[in-house]
């Protein structure tokens, strides 16, 4: 497949919340998430969040999508583990409506699997989705994931993900 952009990740700073809460408060972005915008007050409490996850590990968190050349917010990426020793962590990604269909969420799995591989302390990956998310559930059984289970997660239908690395 033919990449849409050279994208690069970095972790989110303190000084993303306006990038993260673009994409959290979009409607169309958080359907197949959490079937529900973010409201900005419970955003702030989730970016806190998200930075203390990206403090626990220096390899390991929730990432900026940037296109290289302009420098522009795409998404956001995670390769994220609970606690420092973690041999399982959480892969997941997304995106600004416009970037959809494109072939970066491609790309962005396919480069949070090779970080996974090349970390040793890994031995499983994880991916949750919507199950009426097909182009993301595409996206991970091409990356090597399998179906694991379809469960209710917070109230709402999940499907669980999982590959060895």
């Amino acid at each position: 497949m033919k990449l849409y952009k050279k994208i690069y990740l970095e972790k989110f700073t303190s000084e993303d919340f306006d990038q993260y809460y673009q994409l959290v408060s979009n409607e169309q972005v958080m359907a197949k998430i959490t079937e529900r915008s973010i409201p900005l007050d419970e955003a702030k409490e989730k970016f806190k969040l998200l930075l203390l996850n990206n403090a626990l590990h220096p390899l390991f968190g929730h990432l900026k999508i940037t296109e290289m050349d302009t420098n522009e917010f795409i998404g956001l990426a995670k390769l994220k583990v609970k606690e420092m020793g973690s041999i399982e962590a959480e892969l997941g990604y997304m995106l600004l409506p416009e970037y959809w269909g494109k072939g970066i969420c491609t790309q962005v799995a396919s480069m949070l699997v090779e970080k996974a591989k090349s970390i040793k302390q890994l031995d499983k990956l994880v991916a949750i989705i919507d199950p009426a998310n097909i182009p993301s559930r595409k996206i991970l059984i091409k990356n090597g994931f399998k179906s694991d289970k379809l469960c209710e997660i917070d109230g709402l239908p999940g499907e669980i993900l999982s590959m060895k690395v």
